[in-house]
């Protein structure tokens, strides 16, 4: 019975080692896979972390870019335009991160084509890179230009305040030079009020008290009859006798009034209101006017200085009685002297 075992043995093919061999060779191929897949996981990791720090670095660095920016009031548009640029950078690379994030997450179900991934991933982190290399030197050139607007805008105040205190000091000079010429003025009117009533009053003590004749204000007045027949302009001789009596005033008085008071005599001519078209004058603004430089004339001609007379016409403009009567039309026909300043 022994011997018929061991012929069985012998002839039999024994398929065990074989089996225990190729077991060995599939479970160290699965451990070799294991430990690569590990290693790439690794890998993976690491660069992912070390990417998200440079992010939260790059966003740190911007957010301070941010605060630097708020600050600045020049440039403030194209810096603008710059952070928004940095800005659309910083979006690409976080949708580039949320991309290599999905890659990493998905390698647990992918370990066949884990190399394939690597590679993807390394080309992705040198992409990344290379956007964080030039957001910085971005940032860099931005931080020059917040250096040189800052310098501007220190020279710019220096040059405003400067402006300021000299404008202030114009303005203090301006106002003690306008209340010196007030001073001057008041003094300047004074004196001449005080050479007016003169004037009017050896006036009046020359011409006497007639009824044609009236002192109305600063106005020394003479009705036109005195002068002048009806639509006319040429000198009454009894007109130049009482000239005569103004000119001999105004010579005297111009002896006495200091050369640095800047008098004249102005003489004005109205008219009352009824209008007038003659062959010589085609409406009262004519005939006071030339009224007006008859005086004129008649008095340079008695050797008054011409620089201190004036001559106006005002036609019916200026009533001094606005009744439709013949009384208010006589009074609105007048001469009138003013001693005032040029």
């Amino acid at each position: 019975m022994s011997l018929a075992r061991a012929r069985r043995s012998e002839s039999g093919f024994n398929y065990w080692p074989g089996f225990v061999d190729a077991l060995s060779t599939l479970v160290l191929s699965i451990v070799f896979l294991l430990s690569v897949f590990l290693v790439v996981q690794f890998f993976l990791s690491q660069e992912v972390t070390g990417k998200d720090k440079a992010l939260e670095q790059l966003n740190a660095r911007i957010a301070q870019l941010n605060d630097l920016l708020s600050l600045e009031k020049l440039g403030k548009i194209s810096l603008d335009d710059q952070v928004s640029q940095l800005r659309a950078g910083l979006a690409v690379a976080e949708s580039e991160r949320d991309r290599i994030r999905g890659l990493y997450e998905g390698l647990a179900g992918a370990g066949n084509d884990a190399a394939g991934r690597a590679n993807e991933l390394n080309k992705a982190l040198d992409s990344e890179k290379s956007v964080s290399a030039r957001a910085l030197a971005q940032i860099e050139v931005l931080n020059q230009q917040i250096s040189a607007l800052r310098r501007q805008l220190a020279a710019l105040e220096d040059a405003l305040n400067a402006s300021e205190k000299r404008d202030k000091e114009s303005q203090n000079k301006i106002a003690d030079l306008g209340s010196r010429l007030n001073v001057a003025l008041a003094q300047r009117v004074q004196e001449l009020s005080r050479y007016r009533s003169e004037f009017f009053g050896r006036l009046r003590a020359i011409l006497g008290n007639r009824p044609d004749i009236r002192i109305v204000g600063d106005r020394f007045v003479f009705q036109s009859e005195v002068f002048f027949d009806t639509g006319q302009a040429v000198l009454l001789p009894e007109g130049r006798a009482e000239l005569d009596n103004v000119a001999t005033a105004l010579t005297d008085l111009d002896k006495q009034i200091p050369s640095e008071i800047a008098w004249v005599l102005r003489v004005d001519g109205h008219t009352d209101v009824r209008p007038i078209n003659s062959p010589v004058f085609k409406s009262n603004w004519e005939l006071s006017s030339a009224r007006a430089i008859s005086v004129v004339q008649y008095l340079v001609s008695l050797g008054v200085a011409p620089q201190r007379l004036v001559a106006a016409g005002f036609a019916e403009f200026q009533p001094l009685d606005t009744a439709q009567t013949e009384d208010a039309y006589k009074r609105n026909r007048r001469i009138e002297l003013k001693l005032t300043e040029r």
